[in-house]
């Protein structure tokens, strides 16, 4: 197609609200009729490639750039469309490799996804005028459409696979139009017809804490005052206490049994928190927002009644805020903690 490669492309949608960049640069290919590898072809030449990789994390500035260049859009609204604008909120330094705090993992794989980091709502995508997919839907700690108050999916409920939008052009060669980013890329199936299922809530107080955490990731909301980084951090820190392998450690059991639910097994082996399925992450982080409430008094319970020992509380934890150490700092000297059947 001629007029991809003049300045501006013939078809310049613009993103989205909170829409990931793979979902932007699909949409823009479909427009042109053109499956997303054809389209990236002809644009950017057969040598930038785009889909071995986690685009929505590493953003390349090329990438960035060119869009803004050929849609007209403004390179801030171009930029929010990653994950790397969550740097300095979610997590304090952005890595192209390895684990990024609260970032959901792919695991990339010859183009394949091997992870579910790309969760969807169903009913998101059936009210979509053109559906596309969220950049608060790689959020580790969003399990609850923030919306529509459901449980989030994180794969195809009719095969079980993970969903890449960019494949669906190899099933369906013929799926070009506005709906396909609403299809199974393995099965085809509709994604707005998946079961919509309720969750189940723990504890209010520590529930709205999570939708406020997520209504802000949509508005882009954030008051430092009341939930920065250290916050963030504290809680990540809180979550991977909770899913250790060590039976000396257990801090799940405490909030689980103070919120008075049954406590789930969780998949053998270390798996951190951001390749965990929906089920174990949901768990996991009403517990740890159940912490988060009242930090100080309920890590305070927690050792006193030696479900977990000081050491815990900062090991493996750089860049600690200064008030997490001055709480933990009290639990040093196991002496002064009183004696609790456990």
């Amino acid at each position: 197609m001629k007029g991809l490669t003049s300045s501006l492309w013939p078809i310049r949608y613009r993103p989205q609200p909170d829409e990931l960049l793979s979902s932007w640069l699909v949409r823009l290919a479909h427009g042109h009729g053109l499956k997303v590898q054809t389209l990236c072809n002809l644009a950017f030449g057969n040598r930038l490639q785009v889909w071995n990789r986690d685009i929505d994390r590493l953003a390349p500035l090329w990438l960035i750039d060119e869009l803004c260049l050929r849609t007209d859009t403004p390179f801030d609204v171009a930029w929010d469309t990653t994950l790397r604008a969550y740097e300095g909120r979610l997590y304090p330094t952005y890595r192209a490799s390895g684990m990024l705090s609260w970032i959901l993992m792919l695991n990339l794989y010859h183009r394949k996804r091997r992870g579910f980091g790309m969760q969807f709502c169903p009913r998101c995508l059936a009210t979509d005028l053109v559906p596309y997919l969220r950049k608060s839907w790689r959020v580790a700690f969003n399990t609850v459409c923030s919306l529509h108050g459901n449980l989030l999916a994180d794969r195809c409920p009719a095969c079980g696979e993970s969903i890449a939008i960019h494949r669906i052009s190899m099933v369906r060669p013929d799926a070009l139009d506005e709906t396909s980013l609403a299809y199974c890329c393995s099965c085809e199936f509709d994604l707005r017809k998946a079961p919509v299922l309720s969750p189940s809530v723990y504890d209010a107080p520590s529930s709205n804490l999570l939708y406020g955490l997520s209504s802000a990731l949509l508005s882009g909301l954030h008051d430092q005052t009341v939930w920065d980084l250290g916050r963030f951090q504290v809680m990540h820190h809180i979550c991977r206490i909770m899913t250790t392998r060590s039976v000396r450690v257990r801090l799940r059991e405490f909030a689980a049994d103070a919120c008075g639910v049954t406590d789930i097994d969780l998949v053998n082996g270390y798996r951190n928190f951001e390749t965990r399925n929906i089920e174990e992450r949901h768990h996991v982080i009403q517990l740890a927002a159940w912490i988060m409430d009242e930090p100080a008094l309920r890590l305070t319970h927690a050792w006193q009644a030696g479900f977990i020992r000081y050491s815990t509380f900062l090991k493996g934890f750089d860049g600690t805020p200064d008030w997490y150490v001055r709480v933990v700092k009290k639990f040093s000297n196991w002496r002064t903690r009183p004696m609790y059947d456990t």
